[in-house]
């Protein structure tokens, strides 16, 4: 990435910059995983539903996955829709599942009870399943555990093991750790799964293994994962799928942003960015230091970067530069393409970014935000 380019291609700021090579490259690993183990792919759009991202992964994945109704609608309006659109969320609604269930291929319920009373209105061309949670705790921050105590996600594995309605389900799904750059977690889970359910397993058609892998930036051998997903295909004639979000967009955003202020405060320097921690909320949410393209490690120059809005807390962090920052200078924050747009506001009243695709060489507007939409944001509704 020519990042030199980047800040004097791109003519606004704020603005999130969405890298088509790096997108494909992360595909690539996917593809490998894919070929060595037969598992199938689902892009998990949670994590970026932009237009064209869905348009770019499509060729190279077996689906989507969604978690709403309105993420199922969108996957439908922009794809050809010719895979898999699995669907698991805690929240579905009664006067929803027709239409998901017309949408979606396959569907796995949240919970015995959500099974229970949803199950007989599903439609039969979706595959109906069950999301389990194998009780195992893999992520060091609660707020992000799928298997935490007390856990919203999932129907507990020992439960589900000895459920009638097992024998109305087709599939499993899982989902036990967060943004782990390890396989362990993950064959450890399916180890537990199979001691717990034994011969059950071979009365389900598909197992959904989940996100929460980084399987671009994975620091162990694939290996045991290839034969893992082998064996459950061959002794259990399973359909495996894998769901990756942040693995396929995480490291392909970038978000450009402007010094439009620089001041003293108790003896270290302040910088103000035209752009906001509410733009990249994970910063605020994980008290997380963004990674900086600028940033000089041994730099003899410290600035905290600040944003723009009266949050005492919307700080990106000190940061060291080889020169003093200096008004009108630009900045870029690498791997933001994961949870950043989705979650973003506009508390203030500070737009969004304009959002860029790029294509080789080539920056493509995709979406410029407007007072218009804010205002319409809280004005009453219309009458017709």
């Amino acid at each position: 990435m020519d990042f030199s380019r980047l800040k004097q291609a791109v003519p606004s700021s704020p603005a999130f910059i969405l890298d088509r090579q790096q997108v494909e490259a992360s595909l690539q690993a996917l593809a490998h995983l894919r070929r060595q183990s037969g598992c199938r792919v689902l892009y998990s759009i949670k994590s970026l539903p932009l237009s064209a991202v869905l348009q770019w992964v499509e060729p190279c994945v077996d689906g989507f996955s969604v978690s709403s109704l309105f993420e199922a609608r969108l996957v439908d309006e922009i794809t050809s829709r010719g895979g898999s659109l699995h669907i698991t969320t805690p929240g579905l609604r009664v006067q929803e599942i027709a239409e998901i269930s017309t949408r979606c291929s396959h569907i796995s319920f949240n919970s015995l009870t959500q099974a229970q009373r949803l199950l007989p209105e599903v439609e039969i061309r979706c595959s109906p399943g069950l999301r389990i949670n194998p009780k195992l705790s893999f992520a060091d921050d609660a707020r992000y555990d799928p298997c935490r105590r007390h856990s919203k996600l999932g129907a507990a594995l020992q439960d589900v093991a000895v459920a009638p309605l097992l024998r109305h389900i087709d599939g499993l799904h899982f989902h036990s750790t967060f943004a782990s750059r390890s396989f362990q977690p993950l064959l450890a889970t399916v180890q537990h799964l199979q001691e717990v359910l034994g011969k059950r397993l071979h009365g389900l058609r598909w197992l959904n293994l989940g996100g929460g892998y980084l399987f671009d930036q994975m620091t162990d051998s694939a290996a045991p994962f290839v034969e893992m997903v082998m064996r459950l295909r061959e002794s259990f004639a399973l359909t495996v799928y894998i769901e990756p979000g942040n693995a396929v967009v995480g490291r392909a955003g970038y978000l450009l942003a402007t010094v439009i202020d620089c001041f003293e405060s108790d003896g270290k320097t302040v910088a103000v960015l035209d752009v906001s921690v509410n733009h990249h909320p994970e910063v605020f949410e994980y008290q997380r230091k963004p990674s900086l393209q600028e940033e000089s490690p041994d730099g003899a120059h410290a600035a905290i970067l600040a944003g723009s809005t009266c949050l005492a807390g919307d700080l990106f962090g000190e940061y060291r530069f080889d020169a003093p920052l200096q008004i009108g200078q630009r900045l870029v924050f690498q791997h933001v393409g994961a949870y950043s747009l989705v979650k973003a506001q506009r508390f203030n009243g500070y737009n969004l970014p304009d959002v860029y695709a790029l294509d080789a060489d080539r920056f493509e507007l995709l979406q410029q935000y407007s007072y218009r939409q804010y205002q319409e944001q809280w004005l009453p509704m219309a009458s017709e």
